[in-house]
């Protein structure tokens, strides 16, 4: 089947699931708004702090786990079992993933490993999965749903341990499961007012390579969106498949914001976007989230942006354009394999005319985190850095060992290009 037939396929379920989702979060906000207000006097629906996370004893579990992980490893294998167990029990479950479950797994590969590592610091792991809890919204998930996961997940511990599965081991994983899964309801609850994704109708296309293109999008409500952040996108061709992509410009009244968009592989939604999008067609975002620039640092800027990590870099010099601390200065390396490879540079060229606080470098020689090192002294600069992980590497190895400190070196870990 082809993308638009998929697109065509997937419609009319797309359309209904909405119709739900919508239903649910009014059937919610409406309980919520009827609920008396708590001891605290903070009002209808207003959670208490969780960070104290109950009195959970996170590092003893995290010992356990450890201690009988190899019972269970490799993860893969664990998690392969796990969907197996759930998608045969029941059987309905399988429609909220995407087909092809590859990426599927290997996110929650690194989620279990992430769970195991921060158990002994409870309180910022809750954080970290609240964020995920409002994430998952878009994907529908509900309450019990996370109990048909457990289920599973007991299921597969017993499989997978074999003789050495105990009652201790188990009790272990259900703790940190059951923390974890309290901590993302809870996020997502937090989250009641936010949308759990936005409509956008693709206004336009520009294939500036034949591996990449820029895609404009407009929301129907405003996307409230920082310059430096990164949304999830959605194909209508594949159903639940998310994948994340930095805004490539800072917020406009317009609700237009863009998109670079470099195909990683076939079938996949880059793919998708790059060769069968076009002008008119809808997508869905999922809630913006990380975030490059902290608030009220007003530093120098060094940005250093590889391949299609200069999509939050643009938005970031986008958003100084508009509203630059006084006296602040901007410099931008933009690395390439060659002078071809700077999709973008006519825009950013354009956004640099009689701008004497922006310095714009292009790199197509040697390695980037040598032209940076050579180019200046930045111990005193607030550092950016976007694109591929082996870049991001490099670039930060070579700022830290200039002086730059580790917190002004800025990046997020849940996005490489």
């Amino acid at each position: 089947m082809d993308y638009s037939s998929q697109a065509a396929a997937a419609a009319t379920a797309t359309a209904e699931y909405d119709r739900l989702i919508a239903r649910h979060h009014a059937m919610r906000l409406r309980r919520q708004l009827l609920t008396p207000a708590g001891p605290s006097g903070a009002g209808p629906g207003v959670e208490p702090d969780r960070d104290d996370c109950g009195g959970y004893d996170g590092a003893g579990d995290q010992r356990l786990i450890r201690r009988e992980l190899d019972a269970v490893a490799p993860l893969a294998d664990l998690i392969d079992r796990l969907y197996a167990v759930m998608f045969r029990r029941r059987p309905y479950l399988r429609a909220l993933f995407p087909a092809a479950m590859e990426f599927q797994q290997t996110h929650l590969e690194r989620v279990f490993e992430h769970l195991i590592d921060g158990l002994h610091q409870p309180a910022e792991l809750a954080r970290t999965l609240r964020r995920l809890g409002r994430d998952h919204r878009k994907l529908g998930v509900r309450p019990v749903h996370y109990e048909a996961f457990e289920e599973a997940l007991c299921a597969a511990l017993r499989h997978r341990a074999g003789e050495r599965w105990s009652e201790e081991l188990e009790a272990a994983w259900v703790r940190m499961l059951r923390f974890a899964v309290g901590a993302m309801v809870a996020g997502a609850d937090e989250a009641l007012t936010e949308p759990p994704y936005w409509h956008a109708v693709v206004t336009g296309h520009e294939r500036r390579r034949p591996d990449l293109a820029v895609v404009r999008v407009r929301t129907g409500e405003p996307y409230p969106y920082r310059a430096g952040q990164y949304g999830t996108v959605e194909h209508p061709a594949l159903p639940h498949t998310w994948r994340q992509y930095s805004m490539g410009c800072a917020p406009r009244g317009d609700n237009e914001l863009e998109f670079h968009v470099r195909r990683t592989g076939p079938g996949g939604v880059s793919a998708a976007l790059v060769e069968h999008t076009g002008v008119g067609d809808r997508l869905r975002l999922g809630p913006p989230r990380g975030g490059l620039l902290p608030d009220g640092d007003t530093r120098d800027l060094l940005l250093v942006a590889g391949g299609t990590g200069l999509a939050p870099m643009k938005a970031i010099v986008e958003q100084q354009a508009l509203h630059r601390p006084p006296g602040r200065r901007v410099h931008l390396f933009v690395g390439a394999r060659d002078r071809s490879d700077l999709y973008d540079w006519r825009a950013l060229s354009e956004l640099g005319l009689h701008k004497p606080w922006l310095s714009l470098t292009p790199v197509t020689t040697g390695r980037l985190a040598d032209a940076v090192a050579a180019a200046g002294d930045w111990r005193e600069h607030l550092a950016c850095v976007s694109g591929p992980a082996g870049m991001i590497a490099s670039v930060r190895s070579e700022l830290l060992a200039l002086g730059v400190p580790l917190a002004r070196v800025r990046f997020d870990r849940a996005l490489h290009r």
